[in-house]
């Protein structure tokens, strides 16, 4: 009896962590965004790439997706980029899959400093392609999706050059401490 206890106690804590990342991913990106005055594609730079950062080097690749998928998909749906959202999805769910990964690798628990600036650096090129991707077949052009690949980029760079110190800091304290 005891064991479905732990199990079920286990499965709630897990619930609960993830429902409070994705909320945190949503409200980084819905409150505190700046959209490009570039293109008519636009873009945003916003700060829910800190949290899917933060929630993947915290908290591992499960957690990282999707907190990514879910928390930026749910802000492209209810903000006016719904066409968007299934890029969204697919470019933020791999993007925290791929630095909760990579940083969660060999056992390392998102504890090294060297592994979790890898881990984030390797996953912009690959979110940056997906959406580079996604906008062509939007836009039925190769050209037009470049306008946003500054963006992205300088959205992902400030998300990591916050992210690491916010994590390495967070990773003092006695809840993530082993």
């Amino acid at each position: 009896m005891q064991k479905t206890t732990t199990y079920s106690s286990s499965k709630t804590y897990d619930l609960i962590i993830t429902s409070m990342l994705i909320a945190l991913v949503f409200v980084a990106t819905m409150l505190l965004n700046i959209r490009l005055p570039i293109a008519a594609n636009g873009g945003l730079v916003h700060l829910g790439t800190t949290m899917l950062f933060t929630a993947a080097l915290l908290f591992g690749p499960k957690n990282g997706a999707i907190a990514g998928a879910v928390g930026m998909g749910l802000f492209d749906l209810v903000s006016g980029w719904t066409l968007w959202a299934p890029i969204t999805i697919v470019a933020r769910g791999l993007q925290g899959y791929l630095v909760g990964k990579i940083a969660w690798s060999g056992g390392r628990g998102g504890e090294s400093l060297g592994f979790n600036i890898l881990a984030a650096t390797l996953s912009i090129p690959i979110m940056v392609a997906i959406y580079y991707i996604g906008e062509a077949i939007i836009f039925s052009s190769w050209i037009i999706p470049a306008a946003s690949i500054p963006g992205n980029l300088v959205q992902n760079a400030v998300g990591l050059a916050l992210a690491i110190p916010v994590v390495a800091a967070l990773k003092k304290t006695p809840y993530f401490r082993n």
